[in-house]
């Protein structure tokens, strides 16, 4: 299990700074770290098809939205939606949809309901870090380090936090 001060202390730890005493603290570094931390986890979680992360719903098309033309459905998108994996007419996800329009807050299809799976930052999915593999965890060290550096240690991040060495 993985607490959020643990997360906080790695990633001091690779800016060679001093640890947190606890998530109150009244120092920068634990600002600066509250401030990356959730475009952090969505980056990182959006990075790959991690296992821990991935949900599976049933979406019923929306009654308020109609498309215009070439689909008969609009999908409206799951709230906590970071990344898709596989899309279908049937819970088995086999075989997979293909043909779907991609739209910023929308899916258009001709089928309904439609079945997604796809990475998820729910509190019960992603953003769960009693279930990240230790190697999720080092990489949102590196990309809290990374992206609080300039702020916590005044210079620009090295070449072996920005390759993640």
């Amino acid at each position: 299990m993985t607490a959020k001060l643990e997360l906080y202390n790695d990633a001091l730890l690779i800016l060679g700074e001093r640890k947190l005493a606890s998530l109150s603290e009244a120092r920068e570094p634990r600002r600066a770290l509250d401030d990356a931390y959730d475009k952090a986890l969505d980056y990182c979680l959006e990075a790959g098809y991690w296992n821990f992360a991935m949900r599976a719903v049933q979406i019923d098309s929306s009654a308020s939205v109609t498309p215009t033309f070439g689909y008969q459905f609009a999908f409206p998108k799951p709230v906590d939606f970071i990344r898709m994996y596989r899309q279908s007419t049937v819970p088995t996800f086999d075989p997979p949809l293909l043909d779907i329009v991609d739209e910023p807050n929308y899916w258009f299809a001709n089928c309904d309901p439609l079945y997604v799976k796809y990475v998820s930052d729910d509190v019960a999915y992603g953003a769960d870090q009693s279930i990240w593999p230790e190697t999720f965890s080092d990489y949102i060290d590196m990309r809290l380090a990374l992206k609080t550096c300039k702020r916590i240690t005044g210079k620009d991040p090295g070449d072996d936090l920005v390759k993640g060495e």
